[in-house]
């Protein structure tokens, strides 16, 4: 990994993980969906900010425990709903808690962002591709909304 690839993860003072308690929990939700049974082998990658056309960047391998596929609020009016899912069809979106296997606070660790690419591997050769759409950060972690890309390679 190049400097410039290490700028565009961030740096390792940025990361979130620190060793105070309020972080435990964090922390232990981390390793849950690490040794979760149902997890899925993963790949993040990160688009190239400056040329679109570039190779995206190899943020590193990750665990993928998927939720379900992503309800609306109850309090989304059907303009919000529109809105929100565009042209794409609503059952393409999922929920999903994403883990990196790097240990936190060291150079390899990122979190995935809004924007990022998911490769995840189901098994029997398949690869299923995500876009990060959208997540949530709470002291259970980060619940993601990504959107499945319909074609997969196998």
């Amino acid at each position: 990994m190049t400097t410039d690839d290490n700028a565009a993860i961030g740096s390792v003072d940025d990361q979130p993980f620190d060793k105070t308690a309020s972080n435990n929990k964090r922390l232990e939700a981390r390793q849950a969906v690490l040794h979760d049974p149902n997890v899925l082998d993963c790949t993040v990658y990160r688009p190239d900010e400056i040329d679109p056309d570039a190779e995206p960047i190899d943020l590193g391998d990750g665990k993928i425990l998927f939720t379900g596929v992503f309800r609306t609020p109850e309090e989304w009016d059907e303009e919000v709903r529109n809105d929100f899912y565009g042209d794409i069809d609503p059952e393409l979106f999922m929920t999903a808690h994403l883990e990196c296997e790097a240990e936190p606070r060291t150079a390899n660790f990122f979190m995935p962002e809004s924007g990022d690419l998911v490769a995840v591997m189901p098994g029997a050769g398949v690869v299923e591709m995500f876009y990060v759409y959208d997540y949530n950060e709470d002291d259970n972690g980060r619940t993601y909304i990504l959107i499945k890309e319909i074609d997969t390679m196998e």
